[in-house]
């Protein structure tokens, strides 16, 4: 069990939820700035930042990724780790997500394997990106939705196409569909394949459970991603009021599972460590 202390990173917002999801979702870079603060003052040490064009669709642009980022750090320096995402959200295939986080070049960046690495064709240039940005220092994390994800994740590991010994990823506890309930068992399929030499994990999950699986990863020696990506519930099934709200559920809960939490200097220390 890892006894580094505990990741809470903030999703806000996400590909997706828009206004009409819940009216706190926060969609322009003041919005997010105001969010980013909040945050950090609940016990976030990093957000994971979707920025959006005007209309409201996903985009991974650098060009509206900049003043996110910049309005973010005016504002809080680096007490926050910034974590940008090339999600495709059916909008970006592979080599559009790696140009768009090759120019960028963020602090930290997440991955979904499946979107990066969908098929052997596209190992060669997945390899060489991964190479570029593990070198480069960005602080990389590992999307997987599944244990045969995990699985497949450890093979491009040991075929030398992911780089490193030790790597952060991220459990998903269901999938993005109507009604999605995730429960704290939703991660007992990966635990059953995770090593801690593999590296350190962290879980998102989906509805008002959301906070009793993030707990459950801490206490099992991970790290949490909670936010309106992907649930706007309290543990007693109301509506959070704010993103804030989710991430002080988490910083509460740690000490009852065992687990002190991380400032942005402590987490990327040991992020660093993995790379």
């Amino acid at each position: 069990m890892s006894m580094l202390p505990a990741l809470i990173a903030v999703a806000p917002n996400g590909a997706r939820k828009l206004k009409a999801d819940h009216a706190a979702v926060p969609l322009t870079v003041p919005e997010l700035v105001d969010c980013a603060v909040s945050c950090l003052e609940a016990g976030a040490a990093m957000i994971h930042l979707h920025v959006r064009e005007p209309s409201g669709r996903h985009s991974i642009a650098p060009e509206l990724y900049r003043p996110a980022i910049a309005g973010i750090r005016a504002a809080l320096g680096d007490k926050l780790i910034i974590q940008c995402t090339s999600e495709a959200a059916g909008i970006y295939a592979a080599p559009e997500q790696i140009a768009a986080m090759r120019e960028l070049m963020p602090e930290a960046c997440s991955l979904g394997i499946r979107e990066i690495v969908p098929d052997a064709a596209h190992e060669a240039a997945a390899a060489d990106f991964l190479k570029h940005m593990h070198k480069a220092g960005t602080l990389l994390q590992y999307i997987l939705y599944s244990a045969e994800d995990l699985l497949k994740f450890r093979d491009l590991v040991a075929r030398g196409i992911v780089p490193g010994e030790k790597h952060f990823v991220l459990f998903v506890l269901g999938r993005y569909t109507a009604g999605q309930q995730s429960q704290p068992t939703d991660l007992l399929p990966f635990m059953q394949l995770w090593q801690p030499a593999w590296g350190e994990f962290a879980v998102c999950a989906f509805g008002k459970l959301e906070g009793a699986c993030a707990v459950t990863a801490l206490g099992l020696g991970g790290h949490a991603r909670v936010g309106f990506e992907n649930n706007t519930l309290l543990a007693d099934g109301s509506s959070a009021p704010d993103n804030a709200a989710l991430v002080r559920q988490i910083s509460v809960g740690a000490p009852f599972a065992g687990r002190q939490t991380a400032d942005a200097d402590a987490a990327r220390a040991w992020m660093r460590d993995l790379n």
